[in-house]
């Protein structure tokens, strides 16, 4: 069960600068006020009434909380604490501060699959561990608008407004990130845990949610999913790193996904001339149709990639190395289309919450829900507390 304290958190916790905003609140940097360590604040917005599309479902909010209070490990990022009002719940989170991952790669001028491989090792100890528990990460490169959006007010009504899945496929943060700047060498630590899913006993849990370039087949055909889909993950993450290609993408979202459905990928000699027949074989085992065949994060771990056996492997391993010519040309379209895609996307909610003219009367679930239009540019709840008693 998860633990939500009902208490102040500025009571314990100084607010400091704004890390980040999203559609549903805030993440703020903190500073305990007992040991003057630095945190980050998660201030999540709580949906008032059923009706609302500002605002996280408590319901989620309590299953991320439950799921980050259950993976304690080095490479998973720590939650600390969590607060709750009547309009918000905060998360205390750890700092991570080190950046994204794919971008501290591409500063780099040259990198060996050595190197790579001590990022995997840590990403796939991280999986290895939330696996153990039954947790799936299934952070699939979801876009949170489009995501939320499709969950509250259902296809039809999305697509309606001319919104299409492309408008929203860049749109996310990536989810592995570096703890900081300074060690050596960078630790990993793998966030964001919104998505992801304790199994139970005898449960039959599916999703639809994704971006194309990163789904694994089982989910754009609906099947019940485990914790073999993040391998799937994994595999194009890996080729992707070694190539600066993303093997299944097409032209449109529909070429994308018939060419997962398809397994149509490649190991073009112009951009793997430099990968070992290891590596290449650690994204084959990964990406298998069958969810069965593909390897747990505990033999990924075990593979000669990974960790090789013999003197011959090692010495394969160590003359190979990234093509980071085309992974930088990868990870600057990436952050193009990530910024362009988020305006666009802004841009276009705004335009659709603008009242049409030929509009006579709102229903009455529009008229329960237009104050939370009101709650968009609002401060968090333990912010206004704060103002409110100080002019007191």
């Amino acid at each position: 069960m998860a633990v939500f304290k009902p208490e102040n958190v500025e009571d314990f916790y100084e607010i400091g600068e704004v890390l980040g905003s999203g559609h549903f609140g805030q993440v703020r940097q903190v500073r305990e006020r007992t040991s003057g360590n630095f945190w980050a604040g998660k201030f999540l917005k709580i949906r008032k009434v059923a009706c609302s599309r500002l605002g996280l479902d408590r319901s989620s909010v309590e299953r991320e909380v439950e799921i980050l209070q259950a993976v304690q490990h080095p490479n998973i990022v720590a939650l600390k604490d969590v607060f709750e009002s009547r309009a918000e719940v905060v998360l205390i989170l750890e700092l991570v501060s080190g950046g994204e991952l794919f971008d501290f790669i591409a500063e780099k001028e040259n990198l060996l699959e050595t190197e790579a491989i001590e990022f995997m090792k840590q990403i796939l100890e991280g999986l290895k561990f939330i696996h153990c528990k039954n947790i799936a990460h299934f952070d699939l490169k979801v876009s949170i608008l489009s995501y939320i959006y499709l969950l509250y007010c259902g296809t039809e009504h999305f697509q309606s407004h001319g919104f299409q899945h492309n408008n929203f496929r860049h749109i996310q943060p990536e989810n592995i990130m570096l703890s900081d700047k300074v060690s050596k060498p960078p630790n990993i630590k793998l966030i964001d845990f919104g998505l992801a899913h304790l199994f139970h006993p005898g449960e039959e849990y599916k999703s639809t949610s994704g971006t194309p370039q990163y789904i694994a087949p089982e989910v754009i055909s609906c099947q019940p999913l485990s914790t073999a889909a993040d391998m799937w993950s994994i595999g194009v993450i890996t080729y992707i790193l070694l190539s600066g290609l993303s093997p299944f993408q097409g032209d449109t979202d529909e070429e994308t996904l018939g060419n997962v459905i398809g397994m149509k990928y490649e190991f073009n000699e112009h951009y793997f001339s430099l990968t070992s027949p290891m590596a290449k074989d650690f994204i084959q085992k990964l990406l298998m149709k069958n969810p069965e065949d593909r390897m747990t994060a505990e033999e990924c771990l075990l593979h000669p990639w990974i960790k090789p056996i013999t003197p011959k492997q090692v010495a394969k391993r160590n003359r190979s190395s990234i093509n980071m010519k085309n992974f930088k040309k990868f990870n600057a379209r990436r952050k193009w289309k990530m910024s362009y895609n988020m305006v666009s996307a802004c841009n276009r909610l705004v335009n659709l919450r603008l009242p049409r003219k030929d509009t006579l009367s709102p229903d009455p679930l529009q008229r329960q829900c237009e104050s939370d239009v009101e709650d968009t540019e609002s401060k968090p709840a333990s912010l206004l507390r704060r103002r409110l008693s100080s002019s007191s």
